[in-house]
């Protein structure tokens, strides 16, 4: 056997726990192990570094039983271990009572992935209100705004955000190993909603979306100009006069939030 084939039946042999015939035996075997699960411990630390929050919702052992599940089911397929744990999420939502006791948990899961993303992502130049004043009056209604390529948006399906807030400022005692109480925790109740989640200068940002921002957001995740989100506004609010002030609201908080890129806003031609 080479020794490239060699170094791959042991990769294999730590990472999916495959059988290493005339690789490892005796005490080597013994040492097989020790990387066994020194591998599965720090796919778990990655996934407590990834969802910092729903790891202090579960508690130590809960959230290391996920990890082990979660590891067994879906191996490391990313070089960089950052990415590791995108499909958590997805996982939880099949995974039963045992692992994951309540619904609002999968949601919790799905905030801390998508406010990883949203830190990690590349940024582009802000769009500037001077550039928009600058903007004749013909040229409004074929406007496309661009969002920031670390936006997010996800479907929630509890209002987890207030006990999400509680458990992210809460610092779990770091000289008392297990047995720690957690903070009171408000309820996670059932509401389908939207959650933005972004990134401004060094730290990240989410709030709740009312549906007819999240509507616009679609919008101009489309692509769409600014004469359609209006029309978007007018559908959704039945009040055609009130469409454009309420884009135009909408657009000044987008650009007090910096969610929206300069370099890739544009004027839709006729």
């Amino acid at each position: 056997m080479s020794v490239g084939a060699q170094q791959r039946q042991l990769a294999a042999a730590i990472r999916d726990g495959d059988d290493a015939p005339g690789l490892l035996a005796g005490d080597y075997a013994t040492g097989l192990e020790v990387y066994r699960h020194a591998y599965r411990a720090r796919l778990a630390a990655a996934l407590a570094d990834n969802y910092t929050v729903l790891a202090r919702a579960l508690g130590d052992e809960g959230f290391d039983a996920l990890a082990r599940a979660y590891i067994a089911a879906h191996p490391s397929q990313h070089p960089s271990i950052r990415w590791f744990g995108h499909e958590l999420a997805g996982f939880m939502a099949a995974a039963g009572e045992g692992l994951v006791p309540h619904p609002g948990l999968v949601d919790i899961a799905r905030m801390d992935w998508a406010l990883r993303n949203a830190f990690d992502a590349a940024a582009a130049a802000p769009l500037e209100p001077a550039a928009l004043a600058a903007l004749s009056p013909d040229d409004w209604a074929g406007l496309v705004l661009r969002l920031q390529p670390g936006v997010q948006r996800i479907a929630l399906a509890h209002a987890i955000e207030p006990a999400w807030r509680v458990l992210r400022e809460w610092e779990p005692p770091t000289s008392e190993p297990g047995g720690v109480d957690q903070p009171e925790l408000p309820e996670p109740v059932a509401h389908a909603h939207e959650l933005l989640a972004w990134r401004q200068g060094l730290e990240t940002r989410w709030r709740s979306l009312e549906p007819l921002e999240a509507a616009l957001l679609d919008a101009v995740a489309a692509g769409q100009p600014f004469a359609l989100l209006c029309e978007r506004a007018a559908a959704e609010l039945g009040d055609a006069e009130a469409a454009a002030p309420a884009v135009i609201g909408a657009l000044q908080q987008w650009l007090a939030d910096g969610l929206l890129a300069a370099s890739n806003s544009t004027v839709a031609q006729a």
